[in-house]
């Protein structure tokens, strides 16, 4: 009973704390206030405040944590209403993902090296842009660590989306297909998130971006891999 009372406690305060912050971004629109961080740093404070584990609010986050996965089902709807868009630009998506991944993955394996990083943590920092299942998968394969793999997953997810819009002014990327392509390869579900808020054609573009980078990382994580070490 006090199994299932912690569960709904604590799948209240994520979705209730969501709900507040998505509130707050909506009336202020600031790119520091975007839910995905505002919520996770409000529940950590909460969390410390009334010294709960992590394992403990777990009890109940891990639903919606299962949820997640089946959530991205729902991209397919601006993809199918997309779909002669992206037959149109099959070239040039499957060329900026590719070099998009490879920049990703490069420049974050050079970044940790330079900063003297080991081994393990670098072959962790290696899959940091793409989605979080899949980088967890690549990192144990190569010998990295799975849990934190999550941790900088979520760094780069953030720093896109925080990033991207100055980015896309300074570099003068104003179409679907460059914002959705930039956000969806260096920021994964996060990035698609805010695409989303650009318009249907950049959430398809994202989508599809963040879907080919998955499959295109799980190559060239290897192989990266080998090239450095």
């Amino acid at each position: 009973m006090q199994l299932i009372t912690l569960s709904i406690l604590f799948i209240f305060l994520t979705i209730g704390m969501y709900a507040i912050m998505s509130f707050i971004y909506v009336r202020y629109y600031n790119a520091l206030l975007v839910p995905i961080l505002t919520t996770t740093t409000a529940i950590i404070i909460v969390l410390v405040l009334f010294n709960v584990p992590y394992e403990t609010y777990m009890v109940g986050g891990k639903w919606i944590d299962a949820l997640l996965g089946p959530a991205v089902v729902s991209l397919s709807i601006p993809l199918y209403k997309q779909r002669k868009l992206l037959k149109q630009y099959l070239y040039p998506i499957l060329g900026g993902v590719l070099v998009g991944s490879m920049v990703g993955m490069i420049s974050g394996v050079l970044f940790a090296k330079l900063i003297g990083f080991s081994k393990e943590i670098v072959l962790t920092i290696l899959p940091k842009s793409i989605t979080t299942p899949i980088a967890m998968e690549i990192t144990s394969g190569l010998g990295g660590i799975p849990t934190l793999a999550t941790v900088f997953v979520i760094i780069a997810g953030l720093t896109g989306v925080l990033f991207g819009q100055p980015l896309f002014k300074l570099f003068k990327i104003d179409t679907a297909l460059g914002r959705g392509i930039g956000l969806g390869v260096a920021s994964h579900a996060i990035g698609t998130s805010k695409a989303i808020e650009y318009g249907e054609q950049e959430a398809s573009m994202s989508s599809v971006a963040m879907t080919l980078s998955a499959l295109i990382g799980s190559f060239l994580g290897p192989l990266i891999s080998w090239l450095f070490y």
